[in-house]
């Protein structure tokens, strides 16, 4: 039962647990050409095919982890971001982008769109305000997580981009450990290729080395301020590196 709609997401959440053990990366993912395109991640189809029926996570979510972690590995090589940490945050926040029936087309757009509550306060969610909804509305709009990593807009605002970036383009922002990247780059949290990559830029600027306990750990608690999200996803991600 996906719940983490409701109360979790990138940029929000409040605990504290003892360190635990790094879950595995995984299978490698093959080596790939990085060019710009809409099939980007069209090289890591078989890769990804080979291992969706075993895992229970749907061919198309697959390319855009793995995409996102070869990118990475190129960016910021001292991250170490493993595939599985991302399936486990994805399975964990929407199903893989199929929460509610919601599918992931071939260009990586979840549809329909995915939406968590709004983050009023109240049944134990956070109180966050949408700036920008709420200078549009002239009246307090409160935030809602969106996509299959449910991003709420102020993280997305700082850390999305687009993963179908030029190339030399993308290397520029995602060598830089600090947000700041333009609209036309920014991508969408409803695109699973741009919110995997996102995801991951977020966690490596949080956690430094995610091949340590300690580095892992402070990434998904960065990610939702909740002890038990980061056993959950602990776990679930173990289970896909198995």
């Amino acid at each position: 039962m996906i719940t983490a709609v409701a109360v979790a997401g990138c940029g929000k959440g409040t605990e504290r647990e003892t360190i635990g053990a790094v879950p595995g990366v995984g299978d490698p993912v093959p080596a790939i050409q990085l060019v710009a395109g809409s099939r980007h991640s069209d090289p890591l189809k078989d890769w990804a095919q080979r291992r969706a029926d075993k895992s229970g996570i749907p061919a198309r979510a697959l390319q855009a982890y793995g995409y996102a972690t070869v990118v990475l590995a190129k960016t910021q090589p001292a991250c170490h971001l493993g595939w599985t940490t991302l399936a486990g945050i994805a399975r964990v926040e929407s199903d893989h982008g199929r929460h509610r029936g919601a599918q992931i087309a071939i260009d990586g757009q979840v549809k329909p769109p995915i939406r968590g509550v709004a983050l009023d306060g109240t049944n134990g969610n956070a109180r966050i305000i949408d700036p920008d909804a709420t200078a549009r509305a002239g009246r307090t709009v409160y935030a809602k997580a969106s996509g299959p990593f449910q991003f709420i807009p102020d993280t997305w605002k700082r850390w999305g981009v687009r993963a179908d970036t030029d190339y030399t383009t993308l290397t520029g922002i995602l060598e830089k450990t600090t947000p700041n990247v333009s609209n036309d780059v920014r991508g969408s949290p409803d695109n699973i290729d741009d919110a995997a990559l996102a995801a991951g830029r977020y966690l490596c600027a949080s956690g430094g080395d995610l091949a340590t306990a300690r580095g892992w750990r402070k990434a998904i608690f960065a990610y939702n301020h909740s002890d038990s999200y980061v056993s959950q996803i602990r776990a679930t991600a173990t289970a896909y590196a198995k």
